[in-house]
């Protein structure tokens, strides 16, 4: 081979060698890239799992090496996380900082993250974790150790969570008297041990069945729940008064519960709490299963006031080494009260003078707007709700065609003849009514002309001269349906706009706004049956009383406050003063003279008061149910204002029997 040939072919080996080398390289730079992404993608899809609270498919991610060395099983696996993150109510997972980096060999990666959480007690500091990533049956997976679980954790170590419950604030009327606290009641229960086998144990489950008035089917479900034993005490029913019946394998305990000392005479307005559902924890993130929670009235309204924040201690502790170290502490923050302007005394009072009535009170400080009793009959067993209903005594209520959960206060009804003193007050105003104005009325029914066809406004009593006081005494729809033409709609529309007609009151419940009409007063005769409480208007027993207060009060309707601490809008002056003295001694006259509609309130006291009813019907001609109101005020010191209202009253005495009712809550303020 000649020195030019031997030259070439040396190159040509050379750059051969380079080649194979350079590819030798790229391909291990490749293949160790692939690694690196397969090792990451291990270490994020074993912490997404967590994340997710997918403890079943951790598994799937972590070398069987591992498990091996601590002595766990997949299913161990699993559980160990279902039973620590499940009992800490741990949720609302995040992984940070997640890297995962070469080893001491080429066998192995390192890998770190950290992970922030929240548990029952709240958020739970920044947890780091490290550990390592290897292959195994060709695949890169994270070798599992228990500090995975909380960092420093070892094979033996326990989580225990010790929680220090909130106490809830009590509910207090205006004298401090407790209208929602905590009570302590006995619990019935089941000892599994102590039912028997077999025939015996039937025997005693339909006994225990019989006597607490619960489903043997119940019983059987609660005893059939993964952690009860044999002598475990298995919860059956709270036992709210009575006597406790004895019976083979029944026992008690003493457990603390909300309770209404009033009971169904605040159900409406207090309401009840029972334990957080999935939908509630959806709504509030914050929320944990077991919570208890407030679930209407103004347990609901408050209820972050009332509920507090629960305390407790988060430990990591060996038995076998009596080793622990604290992973969170929380001091426990105890709900506050809440103090109301209600008259519990009050509150009894007008409860059981309804009886057995569907009706509603409502009583107002018409100076300062305290509002001292806000009932609605019938009602509802508030403690048995607490304590957890029965689903079939529940069904009772919600079946009850008289409606027992509708807070009847709060409900808009055509207010009737009472609100004829608002149409006086906005007539006096303008100068349309005066006290010497008189309307001469033939006969017990009358309408404006021929175009109304067949239909007339009616009245009681045929009084053929009427003046402004005649017509509250006697109660005259004749009266006010043609003062209210005179008036016009405009003016009585604006008048009606004082007494806050579709405005929402600031108050801690839900209440629809009063209403005037549908689409406004758009003819004669919606503008004359409004003008007497009828046609399309809508007014809460609430909102009656409010505007109400403008006459006891020189004109000024007062706002209505609940809670003693809430703000107050300032009063406004709805009407004169004038306007409304003139009307207060015409409701004076309706209770003292021997013909007012309402005599029957005749005392020693100087009491104002105005009655009425409001038909209900599609047409006229047609018989309808008819609403009894009242509302009455001291004339000489208006500390109260009573409305009350009593559905259905036709044929059972009219307005007269809402007097007779209440009478005993009106004498009672004196």
């Amino acid at each position: 081979m000649n020195t030019s040939r031997k030259k070439w072919w040396i190159i040509g080996i050379s750059a051969l060698a380079v080649l194979l080398i350079a590819g030798g390289i790229t391909f291990f730079i490749v293949l160790n890239k692939s690694a690196d992404k397969k090792a990451k993608d291990a270490a994020v899809a074993f912490t997404n799992q967590i994340a997710r609270e997918n403890y079943a498919k951790l598994d799937t991610y972590v070398t069987s090496k591992s498990l091996k060395a601590v002595d766990f099983t997949k299913k161990d696996l699993e559980t160990k996380y279902t039973t620590i993150f499940g009992g800490l109510g741990v949720k609302d997972v995040q992984v940070d900082n997640l890297q995962v980096t070469p080893g001491e060999n080429s066998r192995t990666y390192d890998l770190t993250y950290d992970l922030n959480m929240q548990t029952s007690l709240g958020k739970l500091k920044t947890q780091s974790y490290k550990s390592t990533i290897s292959k195994e049956d060709e695949e890169w997976k994270v070798d599992w150790v228990p500090a995975l679980v909380f960092p420093g954790m070892v094979k033996d170590d326990k989580v225990r969570l010790v929680t220090d419950e909130a106490k809830r604030g009590d509910i207090l009327d205006r004298n401090q008297k407790k209208l929602a606290t905590i009570g302590n009641f006995n619990e019935a229960g089941v000892v599994p041990e102590k039912l028997g086998e077999g025939d015996e144990k039937t025997q005693n489950i339909m006994a225990i069945s019989q006597k607490l008035d619960v489903p043997a089917e119940e019983i059987n479900h609660a005893l059939e729940q993964k952690w009860v034993k044999a002598d475990s005490f298995v919860p059956i029913k709270t036992i709210l008064s009575g006597n406790l019946p004895e019976s083979t394998g029944l026992a008690y305990a003493q457990k603390e519960l909300r309770t209404y000392p009033l009971n169904q005479a605040t159900a409406h307005l207090i309401g009840y709490v029972g334990e957080v559902s999935a939908e509630d924890i959806e709504k509030n993130p914050q929320l944990n299963v077991g919570d208890i929670i407030g679930k209407t009235g103004l347990e609901r309204y408050y209820d972050k006031k009332l509920r507090g924040k629960n305390g407790g201690e988060i430990k990591i502790i060996n038995d076998r080494t009596k080793q622990e170290s604290t992973l969170q502490k929380v001091a426990r923050k105890d709900g506050e009260p809440v103090h109301l302007t209600i008259d519990a005394d009050i509150q009894k009072k007008a409860f059981d003078s309804l009886g057995n009535e569907a009706g509603a009170v409502t009583m107002i400080n018409p100076q300062s707007g305290d509002l001292l009793a806000l009932v609605s009959t019938p009602s509802y067993d508030a403690n048995k709700m607490a304590a957890g209903i029965s689903a079939s005594d529940y069904k009772k209520y919600s079946e009850d065609k008289r409606t027992p959960f509708l807070a009847r206060y709060a409900t808009r009804y055509a207010p009737g003849s009472t609100f004829k003193t608002i149409t006086a007050g906005i007539g006096l105003d303008l100068g349309v009514t005066t006290p010497d104005k008189t309307r001469q009325i033939d006969g017990l029914k009358w309408q404006k002309d021929a175009s109304w066809g067949n239909y007339f406004v009616t009245r009681v009593h045929e009084k053929p001269s009427v003046n402004m006081t005649d017509a509250l005494v006697y109660s005259d729809n004749i009266y006010f349906a043609q003062e209210g033409l005179e008036i016009g709609k405009d003016r009585l529309t604006t008048g009606l706009k004082k007494f806050d007609f579709d405005q929402e009151f600031d108050l801690p419940f839900s209440m629809e706004p009063a209403q005037i009409s549908n689409d406004g007063l758009n003819s004669d005769i919606l503008l004359a049956d409004t003008s007497y409480g009828q046609g399309e208007l809508l007014m809460s027993p609430v909102q009656q009383a409010v505007a109400y207060t403008a006459i006891a009060n020189g004109g000024k309707m007062v706002y209505p406050k609940l809670a003693s601490d809430a703000k107050q809008a300032e009063s406004k002056q709805a009407i004169k003063a004038e306007s409304a003295n003139l009307v207060k001694d015409a409701l004076i006259k309706t209770v003292s003279d021997p013909n007012g509609t309402a005599h029957k309130l005749n005392s020693s006291h100087k009491i104002a008061a105005k009655t009425g009813t409001a038909e209900l019907k599609q047409k006229q001609g047609e018989d309808g149910l008819e609403n009894g109101f009242l509302y009455a005020f001291d004339a000489e010191n208006p500390n109260y204002l009573i409305l009350g209202m009593i559905e259905d009253v036709k044929g059972r005495g009219g307005s007269s029997l809402v007097i007779d009712k209440l009478k005993p809550v009106i004498e009672s303020m004196y």
